[in-house]
Formats: structure tokens, C-alpha cells, sequence
């Protein structure tokens, strides 16, 4: 009897344990843009998309006007590249890096951290970063309910959030 009952509980925990490994169920899904580059340069963007749902970006729903952001939901966003990559006339060594953003008015900053592996932007700590660029936001074509990440064959990558469009290039 004692045998059935901790068979049974197993299973119980293994089902809770798989359960929670679903991501796609999460409200903020995750997602993946890559793209492989003319010059064979692989590059990978894991991420999570919230959604707007009738809330204020910046307001009630991140980015926060100057605060640093994940750059999606869940855990940190996770860029990749299987070379070295130059961004902004600045090299990014081969490897994955934390994605984070910090907007401020049309002016956004992309943040490279070498902690890719973390929940959110909790333990971001700005002595990790390995590179930081500036960007323009424009007002994007179509209102976008989900925040999505493209990469373009060119090495254009783009943040499409609400009614802002913002991106950078990777060559």
C-alpha cells in the first residue's frame, strides 16, 4: 500500500513539474527570431511576448520611462551570435548576451550583458554590460498587441511594441 501511495505522488509531481516547464502557456508567450546572416552569422533572439491588453505602455506595462527592461516578459531576453558582429561600429564577440533596453522619450538604449541567464531584469547589474548602442524609435506602421523581435537577411533587427518601432543593425 505504502508502494502505491508514492508511485502515485511521484506521477502527481512529475505531471505538476512537466506542467510548469510549458512555456507557450505562459499569458506572455515566448518566441524566437533568427536569422542567418550573408556572411553565415547565426543570430538568435529568445524572448517572451507580452501583451498590451488595453494597459498604457509605460504606465501600467514596461518599458518605464529611464528604468531598465528586459526587453520582453519572463526570463532576460537571450541574444545570440555564432561570430563576432559589429553594432553600431562596435564589436560583439561571438556568444549570448542578456538583451536589455532602457527607453528614454524617442531614444532607446540596447544593453549586451554578459548575464543571459536570469529572471527578468532583478539581478541586471550594469557591470556586465559589454556593449550598449543607441537607437531611434519611429512610430511603427501598425499597432503591435504583442511585442515581437525580427531579424531581417540583411542584419536589421527590429522591436516592434505597441505603436513604437525601434532596432538596430548586425553586420
Amino acid at each position: 500500500m505504502k508502494s502505491v501511495f508514492l508511485f502515485i505522488l511521484a506521477s502527481v509531481t512529475m505531471l505538476s513539474v512537466s506542467a510548469q516547464d510549458d512555456k507557450s502557456k505562459r499569458p506572455s508567450p515566448p518566441a524566437r527570431a533568427t536569422q542567418t546572416l550573408e556572411t553565415g552569422t547565426v543570430v538568435t533572439i529568445d524572448y517572451s511576448q507580452p501583451a498590451v491588453k488595453g494597459r498604457a505602455i509605460g504606465k501600467d506595462i514596461e518599458p518605464m520611462e529611464g528604468k531598465v527592461w528586459r526587453t520582453g516578459a519572463n526570463e532576460a531576453t537571450v541574444f545570440e551570435v555564432s561570430k563576432a558582429v559589429e553594432i553600431d561600429n562596435k564589436t560583439l564577440p561571438a556568444g549570448k548576451y542578456g538583451l536589455f533596453t532602457i527607453k528614454e522619450g524617442d531614444t532607446w538604449t540596447f544593453i549586451f550583458n554578459k548575464t543571459w541567464k536570469q529572471w527578468g531584469a532583478y539581478n541586471y547589474n550594469a557591470a556586465d554590460d559589454v556593449l550598449r548602442i543607441k537607437a531611434k524609435a519611429e512610430k511603427a506602421n501598425d499597432f503591435a498587441e504583442r511585442m515581437s523581435l525580427s531579424i531581417d537577411k540583411d542584419g536589421k533587427v527590429a522591436l516592434l511594441w505597441g505603436d513604437s518601432k525601434v532596432g538596430f543593425k548586425v553586420k
